[in-house]
């Protein structure tokens, strides 16, 4: 991991590149949110808001585990929630 500032921008563009991928659905799809959508759009502000405060945390024993650990949160949230955009009808 190079720095937390890296860390942050890659939260922001995974999250952010999630949430543009619902609005493309939704635009090719259906013209208007669905409750699936919406709430795939809900839990990525939650996740994000999940994943900065934790990088933010000052009181950390061992830094290279936490930021690793963090790192590791955001491909498996990411994936998750790839999978349900690629679910939705």
């Amino acid at each position: 991991m190079a720095n937390k500032r890296d860390l942050k921008k890659d939260i922001n563009y995974v999250f952010g590149d999630i949430i543009e991928a619902v609005y493309y659905w939704e635009l090719e799809n259906t013209q208007k949110p669905t409750k699936e959508s919406d709430a795939i759009i809900d839990d990525a502000f939650a996740g994000f808001d999940e994943l900065i405060a934790r990088v933010n945390e000052r009181d950390i024993e061992n830094p290279k585990a936490h930021f690793k650990a963090i790192n590791n949160d955001l491909e498996s949230k990411g994936r998750a929630l790839i999978d349900r955009i690629n679910n939705l009808k």
